[in-house]
């Protein structure tokens, strides 16, 4: 796979430090160091390949680390902690990635023949996961990639393209974990219900009864659903989610602590001040400063 991979590099070469459009529907690409208040953020749904270098993502308390070697897989809303790394020749951090949607999913599981095997047969314990890359993966993201040099092509092949590659992932060990996304009634699909709503509402009290039955679960069976997908309890989702918007209204914003506190919907902007400590390392302001002075220092 060495020959796709480079190709896949040289096609991804202009990538910037941040999320970088393709002109291809879903299709984003990043390189080199990215600031850290940018890799501590809520994902999207996606399909993640790195090309150079490595990546680790952590949610709640599990870590998963990825390289070239490897893909990951993310099939819900996830608030998550970034880590990216050089290669050890030291070139950049180079990565793609493909934006989920549900109904694209929906409608080639449609089309697929039930003999068309999709992933392991035991379910999933979370929402994310890793797993090795194929050829044939490989194969359909220089396709995809590709496009970006043949702009006239990309309405017609860039769907062809994107159902290949999700087609190689229903394929793999995430096989399973697609396939829940894009049927409405399966676990997965309820519990995203409930985390569309926290995201939308992350600033109000959260209720895991009313979200229980925006679920259509009882309540300990949303929570027991809720915390293997996510690997966090709802309340400590709508923690997250509250921290990270309050990271990037001090940092992008220049927000007070206070101003911060209250607007993400604590009460106490000393509580606030210790769940943040709690979960990046320093008190807010400190942190605010660290990040922004790092963000405006040259690279090396």
């Amino acid at each position: 796979m060495t020959s796709q991979l480079n190709e896949l590099r040289r096609l991804a070469s202009t990538a910037q430090n941040r999320q970088t459009e393709t002109g291809i529907p879903r299709v984003a690409m990043v390189q080199g160091k990215i600031p850290e208040h940018a890799l501590s953020a809520v994902y999207e749904p996606m399909i993640n390949l790195i090309l150079r270098g490595g990546k680790s993502m952590t949610v709640g308390e599990s870590t998963l680390h990825y390289d070239p070697a490897t893909y990951f897989v993310m099939t819900v809303d996830l608030p998550a902690v970034g880590a990216v790394h050089a290669a050890s020749d030291g070139s950049p951090y180079l990565a793609v990635a493909l934006t989920l949607d549900a109904d694209i999913l929906g409608r080639l599981l449609d089309d697929l023949p039930d003999s068309v095997p999709t992933g392991v047969a035991s379910r999933p314990t979370a929402a994310f996961s890793v797993a090795t890359v194929t050829p044939e993966l490989m194969d359909a993201w220089v396709r995809m990639l590709g496009l970006m040099e043949r702009p006239a092509d990309i309405a017609a092949l860039a769907p062809v393209y994107e159902r290949e590659i999700l087609y190689r992932v229903l394929q793999g060990p995430h096989g399973q974990l697609l396939r829940d996304i894009a049927t409405p009634d399966s676990a997965l699909a309820r519990v995203r219900k409930a985390i569309q709503w926290i995201r939308e509402h992350y600033s109000a009290p959260l209720r895991t009864g009313a979200l229980a039955r925006l679920a259509a679960m009882s309540e300990s069976a949303f929570h027991r659903h809720f915390k293997a997908a996510t690997a966090l309890s709802p309340l400590q989702y709508q923690k997250q989610l509250r921290l990270m918007q309050a990271r990037h209204l001090l940092t992008a914003r220049g927000a007070s602590v206070t101003a911060a506190a209250m607007e993400v919907g604590y009460e106490s902007a000393t509580q606030f001040s210790r769940e943040y400590a709690r979960a990046f390392g320093l008190p807010p302001s400190q942190d605010a400063s660290r990040l922004l002075a790092a963000f405006r220092a040259p690279s090396a």
